[in-house]
């Protein structure tokens, strides 16, 4: 059995909104994730340290807007300092963040910073990343 370390992974077995879908659950997600996340789908700003051992690094809003399509709930967000948020998942009442691992401990969650695709998508390059995740994720399940 596969060790997850996502936060949320314990009770992952979330099922999609679409239940015909080739995917299972949030674990099965993230595996579909693993395989094509890229320094191409990773924020600009954050491509000098993206590596294949960190590739959740820089993925989260596309991620996590990502899941909101396949498995609905609301994206909420964790400020940065930077003026940037780390998004993550709220579905069913719990809290799941498939991009955690590029950080280095728990994140203070709390459902105080909801995020709006409209913000975030009206940076043309986010729009862009999160249509290219869209296409490899909807290749690799055809696939």
């Amino acid at each position: 059995m596969k060790d997850y370390k996502f936060y949320g992974h314990e009770y992952a077995d979330v099922k999609p909104l679409d239940q015909s879908s080739k995917i299972m659950d949030l674990k099965d997600l993230y595996d579909l994730f693993s395989a094509i996340w890229t320094v191409d789908t990773c924020a600009p700003r954050m491509r000098k340290d993206w590596s294949e051992d960190n590739k959740t690094l820089g993925q989260c809003s596309i991620t996590s807007f990502l899941v909101q399509d396949l498995f609905g709930g609301k994206v909420y967000g964790v400020p940065l300092g930077d003026g940037n948020y780390h998004c993550y998942n709220l579905i069913d009442d719990k809290i799941f963040d498939l991009t955690s691992e590029q950080f280095k401990g728990k994140l203070p969650y709390d459902l105080l910073h909801e995020q709006f695709r409209e913000d975030h998508f009206s940076k043309q390059e986010k729009y862009e990343r999160y249509l290219l995740l869209k296409e490899r994720l909807k290749e690799r399940i055809e696939n």
